[in-house]
């Protein structure tokens, strides 16, 4: 199964209703008076990262990671649980995830640990509070609405690539936090750019019903002659999200589009409809 497929199978299983039908990137629990946003992400060796990383930089990548999906949905961060393969440098590994931790004032609250001989991955579980309601999804962007991102994409492209001045947004990638919180109670729908801009926004534009119309000139880039492979390639970690027309933002964002009535896909760029996502961004599988 490709990752599309297995998600598809996953969806035949008993749900909570906090699952969202497993169409958002976080789970949502109310309990009593408080509202906890819960994601669990992973990351594995040629994957996610290269053989010889320096494994202070996976640990804090795979936190970020996870934060970004609160930040998607407004949410603060109340703690993380890590799942840790033993082997690869673990003293780098835990001193990255302490820079992490201190950085964001996010405490651990446990986890486990496993001994393996084949590739090395980390998973991480990371629990935040909602400080809005309704939470944020992807599902909610209606005909009329703009279409933001909070910063330029391809940057984490030409880190992986070693350009030094873009290395840090490859490595150790900054969860926009403050801003998800800043613009929970003002969008209509919000996700982080993890996969590329493409396929989220297709992602987007299908699970609200409604067609995402981009306009290339618009999108901020790291690198304008690069366009197309900045706006596919991904692990920016930017948000990607939509809101009424009008809203006055409480933070400087870029508008790349408008949404519409579902046409012919849910994503048109500079007019061409692109009803497949399998080349518009990162799948597993």
């Amino acid at each position: 199964m490709n990752e599309t497929e297995f998600v598809a199978a996953l969806r035949k299983l008993p749900l909570h209703p906090g699952a969202r039908g497993l169409e958002d990137d976080c789970a949502v629990l109310t309990i009593g008076s408080e509202t906890l946003v819960i994601t669990h992400d992973m990351m594995a060796e040629d994957t996610h990262f290269r053989p010889h990383a320096d494994m202070a930089d996976v640990a804090w990548k795979l936190l970020a990671s996870n934060l970004s999906d609160l930040a998607a949905k407004g949410a603060e961060p109340v703690g993380v649980l890590l799942g840790h393969s033993l082997g690869s440098d673990d003293a780098r590994f835990l001193e990255g995830l302490e820079q992490g931790l201190v950085a964001y004032d996010v405490p651990l609250m446990g986890g486990d640990t496993v001994a393996t001989t084949g590739t090395s991955t980390y998973g991480m579980t990371a629990i935040g509070r909602a400080v809005h309601l309704p939470v944020p999804s992807r599902k909610g962007a209606q005909a009329g609405d703009g279409v933001y991102i909070t910063g330029p994409v391809g940057r984490a492209m030409l880190g992986y690539e070693g350009d030094p001045e873009h290395l840090a947004a490859f490595n150790r990638p900054v969860p926009r936090l403050a801003e998800g919180i800043a613009l929970a109670p003002l969008v209509s729908a919000m996700m982080d750019i993890s996969d590329g801009l493409l396929l989220d926004c297709w992602r987007m534009g299908w699970v609200s019903g409604v067609t995402l119309a981009i306009e290339s000139a618009l999108i901020p880039v790291a690198d304008r002659d690069r366009l197309d492979e900045c706006v596919r390639w991904g692990d920016d970690y930017e948000l990607l999200f939509t809101a009424p027309a009008g809203t006055a933002l409480p933070l400087r964002a870029h508008r790349i589009g408008t949404v519409r009535a579902r046409e012919h896909a849910p994503l048109l760029l500079d007019e061409a409809p692109l009803a497949d996502p399998v080349r518009l961004g990162y799948r597993h599988g």
